[in-house]
Parts: C-alpha cells; structure tokens; sequence
C-alpha cells in the first residue's frame, strides 16, 4: 500500500511539473531569452587584446584590468502600460517585431513580472532626456504598471510597486531625485505614469523628491524654464515641459495644464532648490 502511495504522488509530481512546463505561454520566448543572454554573456569573456581594435600599434600579449563590476542602474523609470491588461502587456513585451520591454511589469493584483535582468539593457525609454542624460536605457531600470492611462492605480499595485522600489534604491544605491516618470524625460512624447499616480506618496517613502511651499517667497528674478533645466527636464519645448512638470507634481490641475500659476511657481522655486 506504501509503495501504490510513494508512486501515485511521484506520478502527481511529475504530471504536475510537465503540465506546468507544457502549459506555460511563454515557454518559447523563455528560450530566445536564455538564447539572447548566453550570447551576450559570450561577448564578455574574451580578454580585451581578444577584440577587434583600431589600432596601429598592437601589444604583444594581453592585459587585462582586475578592477571592473557590471554597470549598474542610476534611475528608475516609471510607466504605464496605456493597455487593457496584464496578459497584453507580457505578449507585447515578449514580441520581437515591438522592440519594446521593460525590466518588471506589475500587475492590477500587485503581481510582479521581472522581464529581464536588472543589469541587462531594456528597450523602455526611446528617445528621451534628463539633465546631462541622453541614453536613459543604459543606465535605468524600467518598470511597468498595468494601466490603460485613465484610471487610478490599485493599493495592491503600488504596494508591490512600494516593496520594489524598496528593494532596487538599497541593491543600487539610487538616488531619491532618480525615481522618476516616462514623462519626466520624453515631455513631448510621453504622458505615463497618469495624473493618477501617487508621485507624493511615493516621496514621502523616499522615491522621488516633492517641495514644501510654506513660507516660500519666489524672488523677482526667478527664472521658471531655468529652473525647469535645473530639476532635469528638456526645455527644448517649453511647454511640453511644463506640461510633464505639472503632471508630476500638480497633477489635480488638468485645465492650466500647460500655464504655470502662481502657486506653481512656488513649487518649481523649491523643487529647483532641492535638485540642486
């Protein structure tokens, strides 16, 4: 009877683990993935001298450096997926033909999908900047929220989002000021994450930096596109940037979306004293 039992439930195991691996959609991806990542882990081992160099002058034998680490990430980018679900996103994110992908993709539920290796190069930002930064994606992380763009952001995502960014800021060090939106560094092209996304609530646990407009006075010279530059926004179209700007940080104010009041000023005037 014991032996009847031992083989039934190896029998369950094993059913279990094959159903497990014949019914996972992304079991052929998974493989261009593993594929992709071998061939780049190849690109690494050869000494330099290995290389193909442009030199006049070649050494007679190879040197190479014993003191390298991986790149590591500087920012983290913040979208939405501005699609109507989860499943969506994955197989958009897993297509070859999009060249589009993102390092996690979180899920209404709170679920979190970790698409790609924090050290690996993501396809999430195009073409964007922030400060001195033109290539954001060699020096950022991604992360994706399941979001069509019109509606608020579930407590379960931004709980997982919360415990994520947690884990990134301690693993990489990244600065409060790198947290930041797609928006942020493509204003012209770009309005994720939405009006909806708690940017405050997420500052006051240290991603991201908000103002204090109390007792703020803003001076007669103050100048609003320089200060704009000076937080890290392209100013190159002014009012795509203040649009992003106000999204971010006065996200209620959906009429003046492109106008900076007076109360807006005060933000900027602080904001643009604590980037600096």
């Amino acid at each position: 009877m014991r032996v009847f039992a031992g083989s039934l439930f190896l029998a369950i195991i094993i059913s279990t683990l094959v159903y497990s691996c014949a019914h996972n959609p992304y079991a052929k991806t998974n493989k261009l993935y593993k594929k992709q990542a071998k061939q780049l882990a190849s690109n690494l081992r050869p000494v330099p001298n290995k290389l193909l160099l442009d030199s006049a002058i070649m050494p007679v034998y190879a040197v190479g450096t014993t003191n390298f680490d991986l790149r590591k990430p500087n920012f983290v980018i913040i979208h939405h997926t501005a699609q109507n679900s989860c499943a969506q996103t994955l197989r958009t994110f897993t297509l070859e033909r999009t060249k589009v992908s993102a390092h996690y993709v979180i899920c209404k539920d709170g679920t979190i999908h970790h698409m790609l290796n924090d050290y690996l190069r993501a396809w999430q930002a195009g073409v964007s900047k922030w400060g001195n930064f033109t290539d954001i994606n060699s020096s950022s992380i991604g992360i994706e929220l399941d979001n069509n763009g019109t509606e608020p952001f579930p407590d379960a995502q931004i709980t997982s989002l919360v415990k994520l960014l947690d884990t990134l800021k301690r693993h990489y060090a990244i600065p409060a000021a790198n947290f930041i939106g797609h928006a942020d560094i493509a204003p012209s092209r770009k309005n994720d994450p939405s009006n909806f996304f708690p940017w405050q609530t997420l500052s006051q646990r240290g991603f991201g930096l908000w103002y204090d407009t109390t007792a703020v006075v803003v001076p007669d010279y103050f100048n609003a596109t320089q200060a704009l530059r000076i937080i890290g926004y392209n100013v190159k179209d002014t009012l795509a940037a203040i649009r992003s700007f106000k999204l971010h940080f006065v996200p209620q104010d959906t009429v003046m979306i492109k106008a900076l009041t007076d109360d807006d000023k005060k933000i900027l005037f602080d904001l643009s004293r604590r980037y600096l």
